[in-house]
């Protein structure tokens, strides 16, 4: 199986669709740039803004942005002057419910579900429930066809490709783990969760 194969602008219709089905916004773009407009004209300056951690996003350099323009409430900012000894719980909280969470998916199925493998699960609050803002940047080459697929994307591609990168960025030698795996069917909340699919390979 190839899992850096873009999807078909017919297959990418067909997933926005569902997606739209299932309460989730959708849209498509052609480049990473398109991209990074599109998903900054969802967000006021001055917002609190949470990028997760995400190749997609650092690679499109929307975490610099976020982080270092100055035109946003960075989380990732305020996280950083805190200490996890004495300000754990606090950190917990203010991580898991920004007024907007950016970041990326593992897997979109062709029936409109989304699949997100973490190994701490410290994105998954916000995209799960605490934010009431979520916006996701998709390379379309991460579309697959039912959720059998999307779980063997993650296993089989995602992960050893995860743990290769955290060998090089934390000398984690024992490999990385899904050692939680969030799937979202449906959202209940109209507006609340946003896909955008950029018709290029991003991230794994």
């Amino acid at each position: 199986m190839d899992w850096t194969k873009l999807a078909s602008k017919e297959i990418i219709e067909k997933t926005i669709q569902a997606l739209k089905e299932n309460g989730i916004d959708a849209k498509f773009v052609e480049t990473s740039e398109d991209a990074k407009k599109e998903l900054f004209s969802l967000i006021p300056e001055g917002s609190e803004v949470m990028n997760m951690s995400s190749v997609t996003i650092d690679s499109l350099g929307i975490a610099k942005e976020i982080n270092e323009s100055g035109k946003y409430d960075s989380v990732k900012n305020k996280l950083s002057k805190m200490d996890r000894a004495t300000q754990g719980l606090e950190m917990q909280k203010t991580g898991a419910a920004p007024e907007y969470a950016v970041g990326s998916v593992h897997a979109v199925t062709e029936d409109g579900h989304l699949f997100i493998g973490s190994n701490s699960g410290s994105q998954l609050p916000a995209y799960a429930y605490g934010s009431p803002h979520v916006i996701w940047v998709v390379g379309a080459q991460k579309i697959v066809k039912d959720d059998t697929n999307a779980k063997k994307r993650i296993y089989e591609y995602v992960l050893p490709l995860e743990s290769e990168r955290a060998n090089k960025a934390y000398n984690i030698t024992t490999g990385s783990n899904v050692s939680k795996l969030l799937t979202i069917n449906r959202e209940n909340i109209s507006g609340r969760l946003t896909v955008i699919f950029v018709n290029e390979v991003l991230g794994f």
